[in-house]
């Protein structure tokens, strides 16, 4: 059990490390600013325009790194520094949410996986800490309710990892419309790049952290020991 413990510290901090580094690197990407001068507003609406989505309206919420698209409203919400914004980062940020529009209207596969999945997990993340720790407490009276718990977490992690496929999808439409489209220039597409990979790196830790915690949880249930 106490490798389990080494694994977790060790996933917390690195996830420390890449959110700090995201942010240090969305930072200094937002002090270069695009060649063609367009704002994260104006860029997003123009490629919803280029895909013929005409039914998604690209608004501004209050926020740090806050962006994102919301199905249920057709929305593609983006923070003030991104909405307002004129730097690659902007870019990077409103093009890759728009992406997320292109899934919806083109009904990506994996979106629509994960779409489905939203209504189960918003109900199970409700009491699924409460199971887990009730049945950590009466696991040698009643270790039923921590398999329930275990069930409910690995809902999480399965929602974790079919997020991926949707966030470097999103990605990737976002740099192949922006260099198709000639809206960044070639260094301004690798800065572009390497801002949504740092972004796509906290979902990928996100998700390996999500499977070390659900197998630590199976090994409390076996009743493992080191």
């Amino acid at each position: 059990m106490g490798f389990m413990y080494i694994i977790m510290i060790g996933f917390l901090l690195l996830s420390f490390i890449i959110s700090w580094r995201f942010k240090s690197k969305f930072n200094e990407y937002s002090q270069q600013m695009l060649m063609n001068g367009l704002s994260g507003k104006e860029i997003a609406e123009k490629m919803l325009t280029d895909h013929g989505i005409t039914d998604v309206k690209v608004i501004s919420v209050e926020g740090s790194l806050s962006d994102h698209y919301n199905p249920a409203d057709k929305t593609v919400n983006l923070s003030p520094d991104v909405y307002h914004g004129r730097s690659v980062a902007s870019a990077a940020v409103a093009a890759h949410e728009c992406g997320h529009a292109v899934q919806h209207a083109t009904a990506y596969s994996w979106l629509n996986f994960r779409s489905a999945m939203v209504p189960a997990l918003s109900v199970s993340s409700k009491y699924m800490q409460w199971i887990l720790l009730g049945g950590i407490l009466l696991l040698n009276t009643f270790p039923a309710l921590l398999l329930i718990g275990i069930l409910l977490f690995a809902l999480t992690t399965v929602f974790s990892f079919v997020t991926l496929p949707v966030e470097f999808d999103a990605s990737n439409r976002a740099i192949a419309w922006l260099e198709t489209n000639n809206i960044t220039q070639r260094n301004e597409t690798e800065t572009a790049k390497s801002a949504l990979k740092w972004a796509a790196s906290t979902y990928v830790i996100a998700a390996l952290s999500s499977l070390a915690t659900l197998v630590y949880y199976i090994m409390i249930f076996m009743g493992r020991r080191d």
